[in-house]
């Protein structure tokens, strides 16, 4: 259990992950068991990251779909479809009654997928589920009913939803889909969690503290990719002998940024901290990955990350006074399971 913050809140982390906490925080290089090895040395771990890039079955996003290979440039065209509509997006005006109260993340998430994809099918729609996230065999299911019948789109309908309702026959379409899902909710839940974990974190914030720095901060304590997985390969073993020809690297940010030989009060949420530290430049600091591959949705993130916080600030939301503990589950995504949020006046 780690306390984080000035609001007296504690964190309480997934019994795993509260172990390399304790176990292995400070340490450059660990075993984790007989084939894999944890780093969380910002030395080793630039080393590692640029020793080679990313095969396609380390891809967060785009790693092979239903056992067929997601190419680069179907990945670009992806990316920039859903990049117009968040630009689009961006550009609308918040209307005035817009409510963020309730349970985050899951709050957050629902006003992003309706930003975004409000006039899209109610098929496509159902993609942006969290319950999906519970197994594969689910979201496949879901995505195989779903394909049986082509898209009509609307004209408000969303850039990216033209890509699954311009294929032809239920295999295309239902790999599209399947893209679909892989492009849109990551931003959504992405976006959602890191915000519910900057409220969790330091709600109500001081009103001269600039929403960059609030989100550096979150993204400090709670690292959306809390590692970064590379599979044996051999220019490991020539980097550090402690690494053998077979082991799997864990590239470990959770680690690297709460170093207490790194980072002063490392434990704490202190967004005042990024007045002097450049987030792009901090080798111990890889919320969107290594400089060397950068995730390609940071340039989304940001924006809307900052739009939500700009509601949530203007409304004066802030995480409820009674509740004084949260959980973080063991996941690929880092966050905080369930936060209650209102206004203060509502406190």
């Amino acid at each position: 259990m780690i306390s984080t913050g000035g609001q007296a809140r504690q964190t309480v982390f997934a019994p795993r992950l509260q172990a390399l906490l304790d176990e292995h925080r400070g340490k450059d290089l660990f075993r984790l068991d007989d084939d894999t090895v944890g780093v969380a040395s910002p030395e080793l771990m630039h080393r590692i990251l640029s020793a080679r890039y990313a095969t396609e079955t380390e891809r967060p996003t785009f790693k092979p779909l239903h056992g067929r290979s997601i190419q680069r440039s179907d990945a670009i065209q992806w990316m920039q479809a859903i990049g117009r509509d968040v630009r689009t997006a961006l550009k609308k005006p918040i209307p005035e009654d817009t409510d963020l109260s309730g349970e985050w993340p899951q709050t957050g998430h629902n006003y992003l997928r309706d930003l975004l994809l409000r006039n899209d099918p109610q098929r496509l729609r159902a993609l942006m589920s969290r319950v999906l996230e519970l197994t594969p065999k689910l979201t496949w299911a879901v995505i195989a009913v779903g394909a049986l019948r082509p898209f009509h789109l609307g004209e408000d309908a969303s850039v990216v939803a033209g890509m699954p309702a311009n294929t032809r026959g239920y295999h295309d379409r239902r790999y599209a889909m399947g893209l679909y899902r892989r492009t849109v909710a990551p931003v959504c839940f992405t976006i959602s969690t890191l915000v519910a974990n900057a409220l969790w974190l330091g709600s109500p914030f001081d009103e001269c503290t600039p929403n960059s720095h609030i989100l550096y901060e979150a993204m400090r304590l709670l690292p959306p990719s809390w590692n970064i997985l590379r599979n044996a390969s051999p220019e490991y073993p020539a980097i550090d002998s402690r690494i053998g020809p077979e082991d799997d690297v864990l590239i470990l940010p959770l680690l690297s940024q709460r170093d207490p030989a790194i980072w002063d009060a490392p434990d704490t949420f202190r967004p005042e901290r990024w007045n002097d530290i450049d987030p792009d430049d901090h080798p111990a600091y890889l919320p969107f990955g290594h400089r060397s591959e950068r995730c390609w949705g940071r340039h989304m993130v940001m924006p809307l990350a900052d739009m939500l916080l700009d509601v949530l600030r203007r409304e004066g939301m802030a995480v409820s006074p009674y509740q004084t503990a949260v959980d973080v589950p063991l996941a690929g995504l880092l966050g905080v399971s369930q936060i209650q949020v209102s206004t203060r006046r509502a406190h």
